[in-house]
């Protein structure tokens, strides 16, 4: 982990997942929500419930940056990907396949590493 300060609850979830503990929120109705929640937003149920994420999710879809702001220029090309990972979806990056071999669909797993560039922790996919 990077010396810079935690970003609350964000730094909690990325704690959770690297620890194989990864969760999302789901009220009494089924909805899903990524933390940090108190209320649904869809039924405003309080009642939440932290769901472990599944081994695998689907890529719902995605975008490859070939060309990026100078901040992030030793990361490209990279792939984000949006997964669907039950009734929440998670953004985040793909690695492990080249940009030209992705597809919507692609069973992936979610887990936590660091940018090229800054050295900062994000949710990183992997296919499985």
């Amino acid at each position: 982990m990077s010396d810079k300060a935690r970003d609350g609850e964000y730094d909690d979830l990325l704690d959770a997942i690297e620890d194989g503990d990864g969760y999302y929120l789901t009220c009494e109705n089924g909805h899903g929500w990524l933390p940090p929640r108190r209320v649904c937003p869809d039924c405003r149920s309080r009642k939440l419930t932290e769901t472990p994420f599944p081994e695998s999710g689907e890529v719902a879809t995605y975008t490859t940056v070939s060309v990026a702001t100078p901040q992030f220029s030793a990361d490209t090309p990279y792939t984000t990907a949006i997964v669907d990972c039950g009734p929440v979806r998670v953004t985040g990056l793909l690695r492990g396949v080249d940009p030209e071999g992705v597809e919507v669909g692609m069973p992936v797993g979610i887990e936590v590493a660091e940018r090229e560039t800054t050295g900062d922790r994000a949710i990183v996919f992997r296919p499985r």
